[in-house]
């Protein structure tokens, strides 16, 4: 089956405290709201120490234009974009020697924050030693289930072609969509939550000669996705574009959802592959924010021991769309052992649920 074998990271350069940005909030919502100061403590109670963002935070003061704000994706997206596919492909616990860029078959580009045509990867291609063969797939619109969904479609990709290297590359600049004379509820939530990040995963085919590669004595396989899309729920998570950008659509809702949907759609899919909750050793969880970690264990009666990665990035950088399940994998693919189970889900605007079976295996 198709294997991730690398992970890399590359975070943006400004790490700014959770008590920082916070004050940022009280001064800019504080005559929107006559009880801000209760509003506020969705900072102090969402496990949010720090997060990264692509400019600093006095930059957030002055109102910038969408053409401003979208200038800045396309820059970092591309400066950031290339650090992760570098520290990727020679990363140097995953890989005994690194992957000539001109191996890899196709890159999937994932995001939501911003528009780029040419889209990323090709921008990239200018930087990096690519093969001009190279696929591209730029998948934008999926939010936080985009790194999961990026992984599925790779993994359709390798099946369809077993000797293909692919990348999976999640971009999201979520700091860069901030709206200043937005009061609302939505944003003041969002910006206690939604950070930047960015990260890239090598997966590969059947056919590769893993063993050339791979530094740990085990890496995961994918077994099965399952992607699931639920009626008539458009509203509960996106954008809504307007003449300044995009703004944030992010329903309360969202834990008590989770709650009532998830675990049948979990359930079905374990089932569907002859597994069983039980039999799983990791759940490598996209931290949407503490609510959401909080209804995946109600409503999978997950002990909380396996959620500890999931909580852990929250913790040290916020719900980066995306690019946050790749974060998580990366800190999980280092203390797995081999015939591990691991389920991997995330959730986006659709409203949506992705969910890939992974195992652990050393061939």
């Amino acid at each position: 089956m198709p294997a991730i074998l690398s992970i890399g990271e590359a975070p943006p350069q400004y790490e700014i405290p959770q008590s920082e940005v916070m004050n940022f909030s009280r001064q800019l919502f504080s005559n929107a709201f006559h009880d801000i100061e209760r509003l506020l403590k969705a900072f102090q109670h969402g496990q949010i120490k720090k997060r990264h963002f692509a400019r600093s935070i006095e930059w957030f003061e002055e109102e910038r234009s969408f053409k401003e704000k979208n200038d800045a994706y396309i820059e970092t997206a591309i400066q950031l974009g290339a650090k992760a596919i570098e520290n990727c492909l020679h990363n140097k616990d995953y890989l005994k020697k690194p992957v000539d860029y001109e191996d890899i078959d196709a890159i999937f580009t994932i995001s939501s924050t911003g528009l780029a045509t040419p889209s990323i990867e090709a921008r990239i291609m200018n930087i990096l030693p690519f093969s001009i063969h190279t696929k591209r797939i730029p998948i934008w619109g999926l939010g936080c289930a985009g790194g999961a969904s990026g992984l599925s479609r790779a993994y359709e990709y390798c099946l369809a072609f077993p000797h293909a290297k692919v990348l999976v590359l999640t971009i999201e600049l979520c700091s860069l969509t901030f709206q200043k004379n937005d009061l609302s509820k939505s944003n003041l939530i969002g910006s206690s939550l939604f950070a930047d990040g960015v990260a890239c995963a090598l997966v590969v085919g059947d056919r590769v000669q893993k063993k050339n590669y791979r530094q740990l004595s085990s890496y995961p396989t994918i077994l099965a996705t399952q992607t699931t899309t639920m009626k008539d729920s458009l509203d509960v998570m996106g954008w809504e574009v307007k003449e300044k950008g995009l703004y944030v659509v992010f329903s309360k809702d969202i834990p008590s959802i989770i709650e009532k949907w998830l675990k049948p759609n979990v359930y079905n899919f374990l089932y569907e592959n002859d597994c069983q909750i039980e039999n799983l050793q990791h759940f490598v969880a996209h931290p949407g924010g503490k609510k959401v970690l909080e209804a995946y264990m109600k409503s999978l009666q997950f002990p909380s021991e396996m959620l500890e990665i999931s909580t852990d990035v929250l913790k040290n950088y916020g719900n980066m769309s995306s690019a946050t399940i790749l974060y998580v994998l990366n800190r999980t693919m280092k203390m797995a052992k081999e015939h591990d189970m691991g389920l991997a889900t995330a959730l986006g605007p659709g409203f949506s649920s992705e969910l890939l079976l992974l195992q652990w295996r050393a061939t």
